[in-house]
């Protein structure tokens, strides 16, 4: 059986880790995007994230490699909702690049299948 305290507890948290934010402020975060960790030697300095959460060091140490949106919400065990906002945190911050993948043919031209290839791929993996 649940525990009441235990239930009130996850349902909290979410909302605690965003600061009261139920929906992320950039558009261009998908499910698909990459992120990527900015490596910490570059030149310019990298502002402080507010409201630093322990999901948001989790979120920088996973994405020293690539990774989509999709595959951090996985690892994290977070709705999709809640790691697009504390990615579009780490990215305000400039802490995290984001971009869109760009699967091409041989002609050069953006391959609709290969993006569907890529996403089943990622989602078996999962």
């Amino acid at each position: 059986m649940f525990d009441d305290d235990d239930a009130d507890e996850q349902l909290v948290r979410p909302y605690t880790i965003t600061s009261g934010r139920t929906s992320p402020e950039r558009a261009d975060l998908t499910l698909i995007t990459l992120v990527t960790t900015v490596p910490e030697d570059t030149t310019r300095a990298t502002p402080a994230v507010p409201r630093m959460q322990p999901e948001h060091r989790t979120i920088l140490a996973m994405c020293q490699d690539s990774k989509a949106v999709v595959e951090v919400s996985a690892e994290l065990g977070l709705p999709v909702a809640l790691t697009k906002i504390l990615i579009g945190d780490l990215v305000d911050a400039g802490r995290l690049w984001a971009r869109s993948p760009r699967p091409f043919t041989q002609q050069g031209e953006v391959s609709g299948m290969a993006i569907l290839e890529a996403v089943r791929d990622g989602l078996r993996k999962l």
